[in-house]
């Protein structure tokens, strides 16, 4: 029996991403099978983005986090919701840092700055971090992380790879999501 140390899990986020790592069996194979997906992914990021963003316009309560500044933005703010269209210069910007954030997840080495980097994604739709405006409900986060989920999983099956190296990588991005969502909701978490 491994001896886990849970209130470090709560405060050091390596350790907590390790022994997420771990527990859902996220392996070297693993993230090699996710890396060399890249040659075949990366071309998909587009689309993806794409795919993502038109299900987000769907919803008022997923839209509506667009609108006030998004950190690290310096355009013209939409108005409101009415005003706030998929071509708008904000868009334009949430867009590129999904599509940085998709090719990091099967480019960059998953070191302790990529992992910086995860943790990141779920503190900064927060208001924790970035534009204090923003606070993104967790029920949109995981309504998100789902899609992302089934797209990554339409996009894969769509590759047509052989069935060995199809199922491989299923199971990877599947581990990998799940880590990103726990890195996601630990900024959820309320003091009790």
């Amino acid at each position: 029996m491994t001896h886990v140390d849970e209130p470090r899990l709560e405060t050091d986020t390596a350790y907590r991403f390790e022994y997420v790592s771990k527990f859902v069996g996220l392996s070297a194979d693993d993230v090699a099978t996710i890396h060399g997906a890249a040659p075949l992914l990366a071309p998909l990021v587009p689309a993806l983005v794409d795919a993502v963003y038109a299900k987000l316009i769907q919803q008022d309560a997923t839209w509506r986090h667009f609108v006030p500044r998004q950190h690290g933005y310096t355009g013209e703010v939409p108005a409101d919701v009415a005003h706030l269209t998929m071509d708008h210069p904000q868009i334009a910007f949430r867009k590129q840092h999904l599509g940085r954030y998709l090719t990091a997840l099967v480019t960059k080495p998953y070191d302790g700055k990529m992992v910086e980097y995860l943790d990141m994604v779920g503190k900064i739709h927060t208001h924790k971090a970035g534009s204090k405006e923003l606070d993104v409900p967790l029920v949109q986060m995981n309504a998100l992380m789902g899609f992302v989920a089934d797209a990554f999983i339409a996009t894969i099956v769509g590759l047509n790879l052989p069935r060995e190296a199809e199922v491989k990588a299923l199971r990877a991005f599947n581990k990998l999501l799940w880590i990103q969502n726990d890195l996601i909701t630990r900024h959820y978490q309320k003091a009790w």
